[in-house]
């Protein structure tokens, strides 16, 4: 399994609806081919960040099949609105957990 996270930019003063929109566009990805879970985190040293956390059976999963289907076109047109500047994602995956 591998996390998708992307940092994300909104304006502070909509964060609110914007949180409500990810919410409704949550169920875009419990829908999606290979989507195990997902969470949204706020940062707490800066007002406009936010870091959406999606687990992925793999890349392939979002880059490939996801990102190219309407689900994706719905989940954009949700929470894309809000972005102040392009989301930058990156791919991890755990190598051990300590505790």
């Amino acid at each position: 399994m591998i996390t998708e996270t992307a940092h994300l930019t909104i304006d502070p003063a909509r964060a609110a609806e914007f949180e409500q929109a990810v919410a409704q566009a949550s169920v875009v990805l419990r829908a999606a081919e290979g989507c195990r879970s997902m969470e949204l985190e706020r940062l707490v040293e800066d007002p406009a960040g936010y870091r959406l956390r999606v687990d992925w059976e793999s890349v392939d999963h979002h880059k490939r099949l996801f990102r190219q289907s309407e689900g994706f076109t719905r989940w954009r047109a949700l929470a894309g609105p809000f972005f102040a500047a392009p989301p930058v994602v990156d791919y991890s995956e755990a190598v051990e957990r300590f505790f």
